[in-house]
């Protein structure tokens, strides 16, 4: 699975190894220190033979003689699994000898083809005793006078010792990496969020500058980030030229085109009516259509920008007095169900979608216009984590439309009332400037009987963060 946060596929990446290297250093240990433990206990069981080998003697009665002190008690408790044991060889018919804790019992010797002696001429081997007990045994043989005879020494220690001490070591060392592994996890979480704090500061500034609080990426940054807030701090900068370039080529290409539309306009009022008329019904229709298509380029280089923010519900109320002006007949109420809305468009822009619906639902409606704004739910296609939305609905009490006058009305130029003045374009433009921005317009029956027109457009929170 893909993990999208930096910080989290960090801690993940920095968790995973130092677990597979706990559990290294963990196996790693504890093999090293059994392999110590093993190692000391077989010298501990060489010593202790030898001391039995310095202690035996042949008497004078040609029997074995000697009392080894090897200085632990658990050669003289019984079942201990520690003994010492002389056992005379070849033709040497003495009595064996043996410590207290083995007994009567003995323990199985085997054979030197199975175990050889070493060239210190050693063995050591395990074996099971008389009481079950797992002992390792430490064998030599020696040869105790000048006339040849000989016998066999053997020490054996109880394997449990290692065992225990193995695994007391084993959990302590277990404890101890659990818990240097948990602080280590914590230490590598808060080093790893610190050093990431600068893209969090970045992320902050470059959402400053959507919002329109800032115009560039302003702070301190380390050197890794610092490259980072310069090259976007200079693609600012050109968004910020080509949209002003963009809006002196529209003021330039509106201004070269107004005289000669006033000219046409001027120039058919002198026609005769019927001519007149026609001529100046094209005129009007030429300048909605040029300024609707100045619009799209304004908003298309606008677009490039992320500087673009309107506060909403201070410019709706305004365009809701205007109409109340010119409508003085008809009540126009504004409906906010959240404060502090803002949108991210030109303020020119909602004033001319806004009024335009307005003004259509002013023409047909018999007593009065409601215009809301709320939160809204992402377009279809739109990444609602991208952004907010606001959604504007407009509705009248008018005689509405139905599904084919609605695709009819959606149409450039087309006009479904002759007898009311207008040239077509408004709602269409209405959808351009809409789509321009990568929002949507759409027309239903409202719950009033009347044309409901909805916008949805991209919105800012101001309490977003």
């Amino acid at each position: 699975m893909y993990v999208r946060s930096v910080t989290a596929r960090v801690l993940l990446l920095a968790t995973a190894w130092s677990g597979v290297a706990l559990v290294v250093i963990a196996l790693v240990i504890s093999a090293l220190y059994t392999k110590s433990a093993e190692r000391a206990f077989t010298d501990l069981l060489r010593a202790q033979l030898y001391n039995v080998v310095n202690s035996i003697t042949i008497g004078e009665d040609n029997a074995l003689a000697g009392n080894p002190q090897l200085g632990d008690l658990r050669f003289s408790q019984p079942e201990t699994g520690w003994y010492w044991i002389v056992e005379p060889l070849g033709t040497f018919a003495a009595t064996p000898l043996s410590s207290s804790s083995l007994g009567t019992s003995n323990i199985k010797v085997p054979s030197i083809l199975n175990v050889p002696f070493n060239n210190r001429y050693e063995r050591f081997y395990p074996a099971i005793d008389a009481f079950g007990n797992n002992v390792l045994v430490a064998e030599t043989e020696v040869v105790l006078d000048s006339e040849g005879r000989a016998a066999r020494f053997r020490v054996t220690g109880n394997l449990t010792v290692v065992t225990e001490d193995v695994q007391a070591f084993t959990q302590s060392l277990y404890i101890a990496l659990v818990v240097f592994g948990l602080g280590s996890l914590v230490v590598n979480g808060l080093a790893i969020l610190f050093g990431l704090r600068p893209l969090d500061e970045a992320r902050r500034a470059l959402e400053k500058v959507r919002r329109g609080e800032a115009e560039r990426l302003e702070g301190e940054f380390p050197r890794e980030v610092h490259a980072l807030t310069i090259e976007m701090n200079a693609l600012i900068d050109s968004n910020r030229r080509i949209v002003e370039r963009a809006r002196s080529q529209v003021g330039n290409l509106a201004h070269s085109l107004k005289t000669p539309i006033a000219v046409l306009l001027n120039e058919s009022r002198l026609i005769d009516k019927g001519r007149g008329d026609v001529v100046r019904g094209q005129a009007e229709a030429m300048q909605s259509q040029v300024q609707s298509y100045l619009n799209r380029a304004r908003i298309a280089a606008q677009r490039e920008s992320m500087l673009a923010r309107t506060d909403a519900e201070p410019v709706l109320e305004r365009l809701m007095r205007v109409m109340r002006r010119l409508n003085p007949d008809k009540t126009f109420e504004l409906i906010a169900t959240q404060a502090n809305l803002a949108l991210a468009m030109e303020q020119q822009d909602v004033e001319e979608t806004v009024g335009n619906l307005l003004e259509n639902a002013a023409r047909h409606s018999k007593s009065g216009v409601w215009l809301t704004i709320m939160p809204s739910l992402a377009p279809e296609g739109e990444d609602p984590a991208r952004r907010n939305w606001v959604e504007i609905a407009v509705e009248d009490d008018g005689p509405g439309l139905n599904p084919d006058e609605i695709k009819e009305a959606m149409k450039r130029g087309r006009r479904l009332d002759e007898s009311k003045p207008g040239t077509g374009l408004g709602l269409s433009i209405v959808g351009e400037i809409a789509r321009e921005y990568q929002g949507r317009f759409r027309l239903s029956r409202g719950r009033r009987g009347g044309l409901r027109a909805v916008l949805t457009l991209p919105g800012i929170s101001r309490d977003a963060a």
